[in-house]
C-alpha cells in the first residue's frame, strides 16, 4: 500500500496537467466505448487497449456480469449503461471476459459459497444461462469455454435493455465480445460465426 500511496502523492508531479490533453478533460468526457469487464486486478482496460484518459468508460464487477433488465432495486450496472448511452452517446460497448477468472472458476467447480453470500447471489445471475457450458467445459484451468460463453450470454442480456436495443435497431451502437488471456496478453474477438479469434494488428 505504501508504494501505491507514494505514487498517488507524486501523481501531480508526474503528469503535465497544463497540457492540452488534460485541460480538455476538465471540460467534459467523450469516451469512445463502454468497456464492461471483470474487477480482476490483472485486467486493466487502459493497458489492454492503450486508451488515454477520457477514451473509455469503464464498468467493472466480478465476472463482467450484466444484470437482467428490470431487476429489482438500484443497479450500478444498469445506471452505468444508461448513462453511457443516453448522456455520453457511446457508440460501442465491449464485454471483455478473461482467462483464469475466479468468478467463472467458482461457477465451474460448484464451490460452496455460503461464506460469501454476496458473491453467491451475484453469480446466480450468470449460472442459469451458463449451465450447458459448465457441464461441457474442459478442465483447462484458464476456463476459456466458460469465460467466452459468459461473454456471449452477457451480450445477449445487454440486448434486452431498451436503451441498447433502440440504438442497435437504429444502427447507432455496436456490441463487441472479447476474451483476454491473462498469461499471454492475447485478445480474442467474437465473430459473426460465434467463435473467438485472435487478430494480429
Amino acid at each position: 500500500m505504501k508504494a501505491l500511496l507514494d505514487r498517488a502523492r507524486s501523481f501531480r508531479r508526474r503528469v503535465d496537467f497544463e497540457s492540452v490533453e488534460y485541460r480538455k478533460l476538465a471540460e467534459g468526457q467523450y469516451p469512445e466505448a463502454l468497456f464492461i469487464t471483470c474487477s480482476d486486478s490483472r485486467v486493466i482496460p487502459a493497458l489492454i487497449t492503450g486508451a488515454r484518459p477520457g477514451e473509455i468508460f469503464e464498468l467493472r464487477n466480478a465476472g463482467n456480469i450484466v444484470p437482467p433488465y428490470g431487476s429489482p432495486g438500484a443497479s450500478g450496472e444498469a445506471a452505468t449503461i444508461e448513462y453511457a448511452l443516453e448522456v455520453l452517446g457511446v457508440q460501442d460497448i465491449v464485454v471483455c471476459g478473461h482467462s483464469h477468472c475466479g468468478a467463472m472458476g467458482a461457477l465451474k467447480s460448484g464451490d460452496d459459497l455460503t461464506a460469501l453470500p454476496g458473491v453467491d447471489a451475484w453469480l446466480q445471475l450468470a449460472r442459469p444461462e451458463l449451465a450447458p457450458v459448465l457441464t461441457a467445459a474442459s478442465d483447462d484451468p484458464s476456463l476459456p469455454d466458460v469465460a467466452q460463453g459468459n461473454v456471449v450470454n452477457q451480450l445477449a442480456v445487454l440486448r434486452t435493455y431498451p436503451v441498447v436495443r433502440q440504438r442497435l435497431d437504429g444502427g447507432r451502437l455496436r456490441l463487441h465480445g472479447w476474451y483476454y488471456e491473462v498469461d499471454t496478453g492475447q485478445v480474442h474477438e467474437l465473430e459473426g460465426d460465434g467463435r473467438f479469434r485472435v487478430h494480429t494488428g
